[in-house]
Parts: C-alpha cells; sequence; structure tokens
C-alpha cells in the first residue's frame, strides 16, 4: 500500500506598508489603518506577514511612490527578511508597481488588489465568482503587464488574439475586454435567476431585515445566534462573502408570532475599490429591497465612528435613501470595560433606533428582537376597492392575506372592504 506523505504548504513572506501622506488632511488614524492592513493580509491563506511598517511621506512621488532613499532603505529590510511579497495599504498606479517590483524584485500588491485577491479565494456562489472575476479583469485592464494572453486559450480557433500589427498590450486588452463580454453574458442568466427568487420572496407576506456594516463588526455571529444557521463567522476580514437568507420567527407584544426574512450580507470597508461596488450592486441589491436594515457596528473598535461613516457613505452610492428605516446596533459590548460599557448601555437605552447588544454572550439581543417585531406592528388602515372580475388573482391574494372584510358583486366588477396594513397595501399596488 502506498504511503500517505504530509506536505506542508509552503507560506508566501509578506511585508505591509502602510503610507501616511502627511499632506492628505483626510488621511486615516496610520497605526489603526496599518493594523486593519495587516489583518487583510491574515485573511489571505498561506500568507505570513513578517514585517509592517508606517511610511511617513510628505508627498506621493509620481515614479516610484516614496523617495529613493526610503526605496533604498526598505529594500535593505525587504532583502533581509527574504520577503516575496509586499502590500501597500493604499492605491498604487501600474507605473509605480512595476518600478517598485523592479527595484525590489518582489511581488506587489496594493489595496485594491488584495481585497480583490480576499475576495476571489472566498467567494462561493456562481454569482460571487463571476462578480470577483469581472472585477478582478477591470482592474488588471487598467496596469497590463503581459499576464493576460493566457485567456486566449479559452477562445478555441486560431490560437492568437491579435491581429497584424497590433501590440501586445492592444491584445492583452483585447483579450480581457472578450473575456469580460463572456462573464457578462453568465452574469445576466445568474442575475435573472436571482431576480425570479427576488419576485417569489415579494409575494410572502413576510418582510426583509438586512443586516449591514463593517467588515468583522459581528453581522454573522448576530445571524447564526437569532437564526440558528451555520454561516461562516470569524474573527477575521470578510469572512462572509455571499449573501445568505434565512426565516426567523420573533414572540411579538401579544404572545404572537412575527415572521421575517433576515438577510446576512458581504461587510464594507474604507476606500472599497469601486470595481467590487459596481460588481457586487446585484447582491446588495438585497439591502435596497429590505423593510429595514441593522447598521451592525463593532463598538469596541478604536475607529467605529469612522466604520460608521464609511458604511453610510458606501449605502448612499448603492442608492440607499437617507430616511430608509434602519436600527443602529451596537455589538460587541462584551469587549469593553465595565464603565465603557455601561455608559454605552445608557446611552443606547436613551436613543431611539440603538441597541447596546454583544452577538457571543446574547446580552441585549431579545431587546433588539422585540423592537423589530414591533416595528412591523403596523396600524391598519380600512380601504374601498373595485376589482375587475378579470382580477381573479388579485382578489384570491386578498382573501389568502385575510384582509377582507365585506364583498359585494356591482356592474364594474368586485365590490370590496378591506382591512390591511401599509405594507400589505403596498405590496398590493405593486403586484
Amino acid at each position: 500500500m502506498a504511503e500517505l506523505y504530509e506536505h506542508d504548504v509552503k507560506q508566501t513572506r509578506a511585508w505591509v506598508l502602510h503610507p501616511d501622506i502627511t499632506s492628505d488632511r483626510d488621511r486615516r488614524e496610520p497605526q489603526a489603518g496599518l493594523e486593519e492592513a495587516v489583518a487583510l493580509a491574515a485573511a489571505l491563506p498561506d500568507l505570513e506577514v513578517v514585517g509592517s511598517e508606517i511610511v511617513r511621506l510628505p508627498k506621493i512621488q509620481p515614479g516610484y511612490l516614496f523617495g529613493s532613499g526610503k526605496i533604498e532603505e526598505l529594500k535593505q529590510r525587504i532583502k533581509a527578511a527574504e520577503v516575496e511579497l509586499v502590500l501597500i495599504d493604499g492605491p498604487v498606479t501600474p507605473v509605480q508597481q512595476r518600478n517598485l517590483e523592479k527595484e525590489w524584485k518582489v511581488k506587489l500588491l496594493d489595496r485594491t488588489g488584495l481585497i480583490l485577491e480576499i475576495f476571489s479565494d472566498r467567494a462561493r456562489t456562481r454569482e460571487g465568482v463571476l462578480q470577483v472575476e469581472m472585477a478582478a479583469l477591470t482592474y488588471q485592464r487598467t496596469r497590463l503587464v503581459r499576464a493576460w494572453t493566457h485567456l486566449e486559450r479559452q477562445r478555441g480557433g486560431l490560437g492568437f488574439v491579435g491581429g497584424p500589427g497590433e501590440t501586445q498590450i492592444e491584445a492583452d486588452r483585447r483579450a480581457i475586454d472578450e473575456q469580460l463580454v463572456r462573464l457578462r453574458r453568465q452574469l445576466e442568466k445568474v442575475v435573472k435567476t436571482r431576480e425570479l427568487h427576488r419576485a417569489s420572496r415579494a409575494k410572502v407576506p413576510f418582510p426583509i431585515v438586512a443586516l449591514v456594516g463593517y467588515t468583522n463588526a459581528g453581522k454573522s455571529t448576530f445571524f447564526n445566534t437569532v437564526t440558528g444557521a451555520d454561516v461562516f463567522a470569524k474573527d477575521m476580514l470578510f469572512a462572509t462573502l455571499d449573501p445568505t437568507m434565512r426565516q426567523l420567527v420573533i414572540e411579538n407584544a401579544h404572545g404572537g408570532d412575527r415572521e421575517i426574512i433576515l438577510s446576512d450580507t458581504v461587510g464594507f470597508i474604507s476606500n472599497l475599490p469601486t470595481q467590487l461596488v459596481a460588481a457586487f450592486r446585484a447582491t446588495l441589491e438585497e439591502v435596497l429591497d429590505a423593510d429595514l436594515i441593522l447598521h451592525v457596528r463593532d463598538i469596541a473598535a478604536e475607529e467605529t465612528e469612522e466604520q460608521k461613516d464609511d458604511v453610510l457613505k458606501i449605502l448612499s452610492d448603492l442608492g440607499i435613501k437617507e430616511d430608509a428605516p434602519m436600527f443602529e446596533v451596537w455589538n460587541k459590548i462584551d469587549l469593553l470595560d465595565p464603565e465603557a460599557h455601561a455608559a454605552r448601555m445608557e446611552r443606547a437605552g436613551q436613543e431611539e433606533g440603538i441597541f447596546a447588544i454583544s452577538a457571543v454572550t446574547g446580552e441585549g439581543v431579545p431587546q433588539l428582537l422585540s423592537a423589530i417585531s414591533g416595528f412591523f406592528e403596523e396600524d391598519k388602515i380600512e380601504r374601498d376597492l373595485v376589482l375587475p372580475y378579470s382580477e381573479g388573482k388579485k382578489r384570491a391574494w386578498l382573501f389568502e392575506e385575510g384582509v377582507v372584510l365585506s364583498e359585494e358583486m356591482a356592474e364594474d366588477g368586485y365590490q370590496l372592504k378591506v382591512l390591511w396594513t401599509p405594507r400589505q397595501e403596498k405590496q398590493f399596488r405593486e403586484m
């Protein structure tokens, strides 16, 4: 019998740099920025961060990002640590990337490239995989380094991409464009399937509650706690990518049950690549359709206020209105010291729409669920309707909902008196 040997996967040695541009008034607190960049690097498998540092710069050097003296200083450290990959926490132009790779003799990724790598590793659903691939190709199209000619093999036929006289970069760009066209066609089919699922859910009289928040705020842990699901949850950036939906039954104030659909979505992050915001728009449309948004915050994080601003900006970019129904959920209060814990609990108790919880210990969760149930305890409105006899499907829906108080038959159709909630009226009007 053949013997089995375990082979250790070789770890890529990485160095993380956080450029701190001192002339940029809107820059992040550098230490927090570096820590987040290291956490991003840790989210990639088979990567070992052997060093990290903040590099303070008065301004960006167009060709090399850093000054010549700093480049030489970093080169010595990178060489001594036998680094194979340098991660720069910020945007790097194609020219800067090429020059630094040549100077340091290592592979280099900027913040966008790193996030794309993480998304590529984490995407599980067909839609997620296609979206990440499209985002990566769109990103790479701007920095052609003769890495994409392998795409010609997927075309079949003549075995070459460009025509006579075409440069290598033009050939590469055409290869990417053709691949993007193929991916868009595949994605359109997947999106149509998602739209059918969304349409079928619209017929179900359960409100949708969407979880949003900065990556690693604890959305998936909360989701698992209240639904009993087993969505992957870990103290790691972008632990969850693909949206998950579960039905949740909450006891209401009258002793009955309130059924909702709870949706867990991808976490947000500062400077989220525009390619990914665009690519994941279809996935994040679950948030646009939600009847209530739960903005889950890591209230124990030093940059919790900045994270809140980043999330609200992305929601705004997605088209969420400022007056959209939203609860703010202060998660991870179990990580606060007793004094800070008491202060947060007191403030949450005084402000409407704010709830302090711990998804791990369960503290504050019952009060939040009760508030969600209460949010959907709407006052009912009485209306008089006239339905043509041809609208049998709408009539059947009204009886299924149990909102019909009386019905009479007249020359112009069914004359109905209904008692329903604003949500039911909205559903009826959209049918």
